[in-house]
């Protein structure tokens, strides 16, 4: 059984799925108990996801080719091995097995790379972890919705929707810019015991979208679509607490 030091030092090769299954299966039995192992393997997996999201791709050079050729036996009639009489040139071969490898390499790294909806789905996981590790849930602090909300004009293109939940248990205490998805967005703060709750809003073009709870490095999600919004939500609360004040938004919001 690894222990937590181990877990960590293992992160990195985990995140970039390096590890053997027995490796993978104690350190995923691991994450679902430790709070701090899962705050360092999202932001492991933002910095993968970022170098996979710049990996360049090269045609195999000419020399290497020619290195593969020089390689290969020089008289294929002398070697019972290589008696294949398929009427195709040493040189053809070389170029064409110096191209299927590194079309495989390019295919292995395409099949690795996130999907832009996995990329996002970090983000914000990795930006609601980012604002509780500098202590900056909010840029304005506040209970008040009319407050929060006209903070936004002129440092937003839209206005988002700001609701107070403070009878239900869900107080609004602040608001904050945030950045996600390549764009500006707006980042609301509640409260639920001692629970933060970010909810990001931002435009979208994409059609309505029924509420989708999910769980990523331990922290439980809520995203939907409604009248030209995004709406993701995220935090350490319960996931049928989260679907609760996603489901008590969203209703005020249709208001």
């Amino acid at each position: 059984m690894m222990d937590h030091q181990e877990v960590l030092e293992l992160l990195p090769a985990y995140a970039d799925q390096e590890l053997g299954i027995v490796e993978t299966l104690e350190i995923q039995r691991h994450l679902e108990g430790c709070a701090d192992c899962q705050r360092e393997y999202a932001a492991q997996r933002i910095v993968s996801a970022r170098f996979k999201k710049g990996a360049a791709y090269f045609e195999a050079p000419a020399y290497l080719t020619q290195r593969i050729i020089d390689a290969l036996p020089q008289d294929a009639a002398s070697a019972s091995f290589w008696h294949f009489n398929w009427g195709i040139s040493w040189r053809h071969a070389g170029a064409a097995l110096a191209t299927m490898l590194a079309l495989a390499w390019s295919v292995g790294l395409y099949l690795n790379l996130p999907s832009d909806q996995d990329k996002l789905t970090d983000e914000v996981v990795a930006s609601h972890v980012r604002s509780l590790q500098v202590d900056h849930l909010s840029d304005v602090v506040s209970t008040d919705q009319h407050t929060v909300k006209p903070w936004f004009n002129g440092k937003l293109n839209f206005s988002p929707p700001v609701v107070d939940l403070a009878s239900q248990g869900f107080p609004l205490i602040g608001g904050r810019l945030d950045y996600l998805g390549g764009r500006p967005v707006a980042a609301l703060i509640y409260r639920h015991a001692q629970h933060p709750i970010n909810l990001y809003i931002w435009p979208t073009t994409d059609r309505d979208v029924a509420p989708q709870l999910q769980n990523r490095q331990g922290y439980h999600m809520v995203r939907w679509t409604w009248d030209g919004m995004n709406y993701w939500t995220v935090s350490d609360l319960a996931g049928k607490d989260l679907e609760q004040f996603a489901g008590m938004v969203r209703s005020m919001v249709r208001q």
